[in-house]
C-alpha cells in the first residue's frame, strides 16, 4: 500500500489504499463522502459523476493510482463552494423544477449537467438541446423531461 494525495472539494486528503482501488470507494468508504452513488461500477450508468479538474468523470471506473496530486476531485458536496454558496444554481434548478422522484441518480445528474454547461460555454454558445443529449446518466424513475428544463434553468443562472 502507498500513501495517495489529491484534493477533494478543496481540502487536500491523504489516503493509504492500494494502487488499483477505484476512486468512487476511496471517496465513500474511506472518506465518507457518499453524494457520488454506486450504480453499476462499469461506467456505463453514470450515477457517481463527478468533477475532476471540472471536468465530468465517473470515478467507479478510475484507479486511485491514476489521481495525481494536483488533480481536484469536486463532489455533489463540494459543488456550491465552486460559487460560494449554499446551493450551486444547478441544483436551485434542480429544486425549482421538482427533479428529483428517488434521487438517486440525481447527484450525478447534476454533476454532469454543470459540466455539460461548462463545456458549451468553453465552445462558445449555450447548452442547447443537442448538448443535453449527450449527457448519459441513467435516471430510473425516467424524469428526463424535468432533468432537460432543470438543466436549462440552471445554465441561465450559472
Amino acid at each position: 500500500m502507498r500513501t495517495h494525495t489529491f484534493i477533494v472539494n478543496g481540502e487536500r486528503v491523504h489516503v493509504k489504499i492500494e494502487d488499483d482501488v477505484r476512486l468512487l470507494w476511496v471517496l465513500r468508504d474511506v472518506l465518507g463522502i457518499t453524494g457520488p452513488k454506486y450504480g453499476c461500477g462499469i461506467n456505463v450508468c453514470k450515477a457517481c459523476t463527478c468533477h475532476i479538474n471540472g471536468k465530468a468523470f465517473n470515478p467507479c471506473s478510475v484507479r486511485v493510482a491514476d489521481i495525481k496530486g494536483n488533480d481536484e476531485v469536486t463532489t455533489i458536496e463540494g459543488l456550491p463552494d465552486t460559487v460560494g454558496a449554499d446551493l450551486h444554481p444547478m441544483q436551485e434548478a434542480w429544486l425549482e423544477r421538482d427533479v428529483a422522484q428517488c434521487g438517486y441518480c440525481q447527484p450525478g445528474q447534476i454533476m454532469a449537467a454543470v459540466a455539460k454547461v461548462r463545456q458549451a460555454r468553453e465552445a462558445g454558445h449555450e447548452v442547447n438541446d443537442a448538448d443535453i443529449d449527450e449527457i448519459r446518466n441513467i435516471c430510473r424513475c425516467g424524469t428526463y423531461a424535468r432533468i432537460r428544463e432543470a438543466i436549462k434553468e440552471g445554465a441561465t443562472k450559472m
